[in-house]
């Protein structure tokens, strides 16, 4: 079980690099092709590894460089007036089948893909300004727009879809952020359009309820047996009062999809199987056999791998969400403390129950 533990430590700590491995920075440099006309740009990152250059003149152009980690599909930064989707112009950048670099404005007039209409919208381009760079691993959108006043404050859209488009059609986007940029200073704030009480709701009583009571209740139920029969009714009451606030979880995480029609089939994908398995937990108590019965043995084997899997998938789950929900790093550390402090009990405990048992089966001495 120790062995395991580590296991569980080693395969979540590499997730979770993994999944932050190669963050883009403004320490980047701007490929050489992108120097002449965007250069002296000032840079902030915005979301996850997103981070956008700019500079406006005093003719009121405002030159543009949106940069990320890119493998395929397509990027996009859309401007909207009252920081919904919908009625929003983007410029949207991808690398064609043919490897050839493809800048397009699209009108957003819906949120399906037949209403999203290519060479349409109402920023002022010049089509001659705009190209797309990959280089190493890193997708550089550079654009020109002109604005007949000044902007500060304005509405942005970020986007990116998984698949390249064909025909000018863009797929459906895979995650997408909105926000207010003040183009003056540089600070981002959050759009009251964006429900990020509702993230916040949905990251937290998830991470509390699978990430912290769950394990806590797995841990009462092997390691204190021997203060029966308190450990059952501890085990029982954590268990359930965990999987209650789960599942409110996961009601604001369906509330939250249904309002942003966030596109993260890995996190809803983890999500649902997660919630599966903590249904046959909560069945487990009720179909519990006696001790006695020829059918225990099975329900034990059912009852603990069951749960297992469900501990394990649910603490890559919470890494998967944090990233994919752009988590500050109070978030990643509160987490990672919880997760270590966790994995060091198990280990500890491991010992001790492990120990325990090898002076139990010794032979008893004859005198």
């Amino acid at each position: 079980m120790a062995r395991a533990a580590a296991a569980v430590a080693v395969l979540v700590v590499a997730f979770a690099a993994a999944a932050t491995a190669q963050m883009e920075s403004c320490n980047t440099e701007l490929p050489f092709v992108l120097v002449g006309n965007y250069s002296g740009l000032a840079c902030q990152p915005v979301w996850n590894n997103f981070v956008l250059r700019y500079h406006q003149d005093k003719n009121n152009v405002l030159r543009v460089v949106l940069s990320t980690m890119y493998s395929t599909g397509w990027v996009g930064m859309g401007f909207s007036r009252d920081g919904l989707m919908v009625g929003s112009s983007a410029m949207v950048g991808w690398i064609g089948r043919k490897g050839l670099p493809h800048v397009k404005q699209f009108s957003l007039r819906g949120k399906t893909s037949g209403k999203v209409v290519a060479n349409r919208g109402f920023l002022v381009s010049n089509d001659r300004d705009h190209t797309v760079v990959v280089q190493q691993a890193r997708i550089y959108l550079a654009f020109q727009l002109k604005f007949s006043y000044r902007l500060t404050s304005q509405h942005i859209i970020l986007a990116f879809g998984s698949s390249i488009p064909v025909n000018n059609k863009l797929t459906k986007h895979q995650d997408k952020t909105s926000f207010t940029f003040d183009f003056t200073t540089g600070k981002t704030f959050t759009d009251g359009s964006f429900p990020y009480g509702l993230r916040r709701a949905h990251g937290a009583l998830n991470l509390f309820a699978w990430g912290v009571l769950l394990p806590i209740g797995a841990i009462l139920a092997r390691y204190f047996r021997r203060m029966d029969p308190l450990w059952f009714y501890l085990h029982v009451g954590i268990q359930f009062v965990g999987f209650i606030i789960g599942l409110a979880g996961v009601v604001a995480g369906v509330a939250l999809y249904n309002k942003i029609q966030a596109d993260i089939p890995a996190h809803r994908g983890l999500g649902i199987f997660i919630l599966v398995l903590g249904i046959l937990q909560i069945l487990a108590f009720f179909l519990r056999p006696n001790t006695d019965s020829k059918y225990r043995k099975y329900w034990n084997w059912y009852h603990h791998w069951s749960g297992r899997l469900l501990l394990f998938f649910a603490a890559v789950n919470i890494v998967l969400g944090i990233h994919v929900g752009g988590g500050d790093n109070s978030w990643k550390i509160g987490y990672g403390f919880n997760l270590a402090i966790l994995l060091l009990a198990v280990i500890g405990l491991e010992f001790m129950l492990w120990t325990r048992w090898s002076k139990d089966s010794e032979p008893t001495p004859s005198y």
